[in-house]
């Protein structure tokens, strides 16, 4: 299934408090439990005044449809085409 890296340019994210990340964190997967088990979110990096979010979904309009369902901006979809780290040097 293909992965996706989702970015969504919030103002301010990295000064969001906890309780606040824990009420986006529960938004986003109450629209993931009504849309069913095909799109599955993996973790997210919260930065200064952007989150990106890591999503394993059957299309792009799938990870579209929940960031317009929970009200989350998705300003970038990009599909994952592989993956590197320091291991791919040896």
């Amino acid at each position: 299934m293909p992965k996706y890296v989702i970015e969504r340019e919030i103002p301010g994210a990295g000064q969001l408090s906890q309780e606040q990340l824990k009420a986006i964190s529960q938004a986003s997967c109450g629209v993931l439990s009504n849309m069913g088990p095909q799109i599955q979110w993996v973790h997210s990096y919260v930065t200064g005044n952007k989150i990106y979010c890591v999503y394993i979904a059957p299309n792009e309009e799938m990870v579209r449809e929940h960031a317009r369902q929970g009200g989350f901006p998705a300003n970038a979809v990009n599909e994952v085409a592989n993956v590197i780290d320091p291991t791919t040097a040896e």
